[in-house]
């Protein structure tokens, strides 16, 4: 995930937090799906896109290690800050699901 998506996700959870609510959609039926699915679209491709950070860092520590001239330990560092930072948010945002999750089944009917 780049620095410029990560920033964007950050922007529009602080735009949730702030508004307090989720606007519903105008009309019924499927609008309410398209909304879910978006949400479950955005959050596998940051999965991926986290995992593909990992990956990449992964990848250049493995060939700093076996001596690769063209990666530099600063790249790798860079890297391996972004694949740390990354999965920290992805925590995060996982944490706060799950705390959602779990008010939501407290509720009494």
């Amino acid at each position: 995930m780049s620095e410029m998506q990560i920033q964007n996700v950050l922007q529009q959870m602080r735009q949730l937090s702030e508004s307090g609510s989720v606007e519903a959609p105008a009309s019924g039926g499927e609008t309410g799906q398209a909304g879910g699915a978006d949400f479950q679209n955005v959050l596998r491709d940051s999965l991926r896109n986290v995992n593909e950070v990992q990956q990449e860092a992964t990848d250049l520590q493995t060939r700093f290690e076996l001596g690769d001239e063209n990666v530099s330990l600063p790249q790798v560092m860079v890297a391996m800050n972004k694949s740390s930072l990354a999965f920290e948010a992805t925590n995060q945002v996982r944490n706060r699901l799950l705390d959602a999750y779990q008010e939501i089944m407290r509720m009494q009917v």
